[in-house]
Parts: structure tokens; C-alpha cells; sequence
């Protein structure tokens, strides 16, 4: 007796079973590729010289800590944006009290490119 799909004829799964051969049989190269590093990444000289000693930098820094938690509130979505974008987002991602009225002191026709932008304006 001889085994074959339902749904395909006998041909139709050899043909498959072809494609799918490499992968299976490991025929193909399955290691990862390392990616260079991306615009994210800090070229050395832009890392600080007392880097690597003591806490990883925003760890226990109350202000490090304060942005984080007050970006936490802002959208990606609402960037570039202006206060009335930047509230709406604040809104439905159900930021505090203290983030909504931080924004709202906001000049109403700036455009902010970056959750730092902002900071920096709500922290003047």
C-alpha cells in the first residue's frame, strides 16, 4: 500500500518534499547573521570614560528615571507632534495627572520630534 497525501497527488507532494529539502535536511545555512551596528549604537567616544563603573547609566538616576516613566505616557504615533497630539496620546495610554498637566503647559503650536524634546520643554 502506498502512503501519499489526500490533497495532492504523488507528484504534486514529491515536488514539495524537493523544495523543502534543504531546510530539512539542513542542507542550507541556519546560522544567524550578525548585523553591523545600527544608528542606535554609540560610536566610543560617545560613551562616557566612568562608563562600565558603578550602575548602567538611568539606573538610580531620578531623572533618568523620571523621563522614562513620562515617556512612558507618550505614543510613538503622537511624534512628531504638538500638544493637542501629545495629550490625546498622554489620554488614552491613561497617563497621571502630573504627565497630563506637564503637557498641557506645552506652547500649543511647537512641533516635539523626541520624548527628550518634550522633556526638555516640560522640565523649563
Amino acid at each position: 500500500m502506498e502512503r501519499g497525501s489526500n490533497k495532492h497527488s504523488a507528484r504534486v507532494d514529491e515536488q514539495l518534499g524537493n523544495e523543502v529539502r534543504d531546510i530539512v535536511q539542513g542542507g542550507a545555512d541556519t546560522r544567524a547573521e550578525e548585523w553591523p551596528n545600527g544608528e542606535d549604537q554609540p560610536e566610543l567616544s560617545a560613551v562616557p570614560e566612568d562608563a562600565g563603573r558603578g550602575e548602567p547609566d538611568g539606573v538610580g538616576n531620578p531623572e533618568a528615571e523620571q523621563l522614562s516613566r513620562f515617556g512612558t505616557y507618550l505614543g510613538r504615533s503622537a511624534l512628531p507632534g504638538n500638544r493637542e497630539a501629545l495629550e490625546r496620546s498622554a489620554r488614552a495610554l491613561e497617563a497621571p495627572d502630573d504627565v497630563l498637566a506637564a503637557l498641557h503647559r506645552l506652547p500649543p503650536h511647537t512641533t516635539y520630534r523626541t520624548v527628550t524634546e518634550v522633556w526638555a520643554a516640560v522640565r523649563i
